[in-house]
């Protein structure tokens, strides 16, 4: 099965399901379902950093501090993290990833709006990340982190809602 074909739970603003699509026809209609955001940290500290692939559907080639994705039909928020934690690091064995913040992102036209919630999990595992998924990755510090984002002399072309999500957890003091 494609990407595309993948089946989501469509929700309402309310965070509430209201029905199931293929993931091809919840972003082509712009409607409202389900993400994951994992922040993964080595036994160091650092951020997991990697750069999407050029196939992916929505922001290709575009470096992200989450792992993640989209929750499928009938998935917990919790599990759908622990899964693709699990997946895009190419690791398993993880302690379950702990939530941190939820929150409503709207993607202003590019593939509607999706509920994000966001946890945290250690990783001290060797990371060997999808091949699919993850064209480059690399564990940051916090400071080197900051050093490439929007605004800096070395920004990256970061994704938007892992962007969101790292904002609201720094306004609610929850990352350096």
């Amino acid at each position: 099965m494609s990407a595309a074909e993948e089946v989501l739970d469509v929700v309402d603003e309310n965070d509430r399901v209201i029905g199931q699509a293929p993931r091809g026809e919840v972003y082509a209609r712009g409607l409202i379902h389900r993400c994951v955001f994992i922040r993964v940290r080595d036994a160091e500290g650092r951020v997991f950093v990697h750069r999407r692939t050029p196939t992916k559907l929505v922001f290709p080639s575009m470096y992200d501090m989450f792992v993640g994705g989209v929750v499928g039909a009938g998935e917990s928020y919790d599990e759908a993290a622990l899964r693709e934690a699990e997946e895009e690091l190419g690791v398993s064995g993880l302690p379950r990833p702990e939530p941190v913040a939820r929150f409503l992102y709207d993607s202003g036209g590019v593939a509607g709006k999706w509920w994000s919630a966001v946890y945290e999990v250690r990783c001290e595992l060797p990371v060997a990340p999808q091949v699919e998924e993850v064209a480059w990755h690399g564990f940051l510090t916090d400071e080197e982190l900051a050093a490439r984002l929007p605004g800096t002399a070395d920004a990256w072309e970061w994704v938007p809602d892992g962007l969101a999500a790292y904002e609201l957890l720094r306004t609610e003091g929850k990352t350096p």
